[in-house]
């Protein structure tokens, strides 16, 4: 009894540490090294390949907790994605994605969203009600984009929505071609999945309307907001209308100004007096 209390009580640096031992120093070199020298390995990929070169057998696993741990890839190291590369294009890439909301009554509406990835503006939107189909879809696109030069290219997701025949002629009959994003994968279709959640988050969480017409018209006051006054951290500071040619507004004075409502008092910038 008394050597039981004697190993309880005892300072726990006489005592060994439970559990398997860790990578060795040089393994966890190798497969930091293999990493920088190969950004596009992946664990299995990189435990197979050290398997290969040192007969040594590790698991992906292993692999995968030593790079959490000591692997940080330099910024842009991998150089950007294709679509932020053609998004860069000035006029030739819009995105659409839709939403689905409700209205005070608990009626749902679709709603499509364009924007252009160049200026981040956007360009319209499109409302109809709970059912659609490939002439909905097409209504809704030509809506939104009415009056506006049309874009070289169009990216979607894998929504069932964009696969109507009659919205793929439609693109065809524009002079459109449709860029599909990466299954699964919503950071593929970055820019209108984050603008979507601004809308939602900022806007609509705030805001009630009653039936298509009036959602209509809150998007409508919210567009012209967003794309003329609300200042983008991804641009510097400046709106989307600037990225697209405005000119800067005139500076305010701190001791002289008022404030410009929008969206119905909900949002509010200052102006010069």
């Amino acid at each position: 009894m008394d050597h039981e209390y004697q190993l309880l009580f005892s300072s726990s640096s006489h005592r060994r540490k439970p559990g398997p031992k860790g990578p060795s120093p040089e393994l966890i070199a190798i497969i930091v090294e293999m990493k920088w020298r190969n950004p596009r390995f992946g664990c299995v990929r990189i435990a197979q390949q050290i398997s290969h070169a040192f007969g040594v057998e590790i698991d992906k696993d292993v692999v995968r907790r030593v790079l959490a741990k000591h692997f940080r890839p330099a910024p842009g190291a991998n150089g950007p994605s294709w679509l932020t590369f053609i998004g860069h294009l000035k006029d030739s890439l819009w995105s659409a994605d839709p939403l689905r909301v409700e209205s005070i009554l608990l009626r749902s509406h679709w709603v499509l969203l364009v924007m252009d990835v160049f200026t981040r503006r956007i360009i319209g939107f499109g409302v109809a009600n709970a059912y659609i189909d490939g002439v909905s879809v097409c209504r809704m696109f030509n809506h939104a984009t009415a009056g506006q030069s049309k874009p070289k290219h169009l990216s979607t997701d894998h929504d069932p929505l964009f696969r109507f025949h009659r919205w793929l002629a439609n693109l065809r009959v524009l002079e459109i071609e449709q860029i599909k994003s990466v299954p699964y994968a919503p950071l593929s279709h970055p820019f209108v999945e984050r603008l979507i959640g601004t809308i939602r988050r900022e806007y609509l969480a705030r805001v009630f309307f009653w039936n298509a017409v009036d959602l209509a018209r809150k998007l409508i006051e919210f567009k012209d907001y967003y794309n003329a006054y609300r200042v983008h951290r991804s641009l510097d500071g400046t709106t989307p209308a600037q990225r697209a040619g405005a000119s800067a507004p005139a500076p305010t004075s701190l001791d002289r100004h008022a404030w410009r409502q929008h969206c119905r008092g909900l949002f509010q910038t200052p102006i010069a007096v």
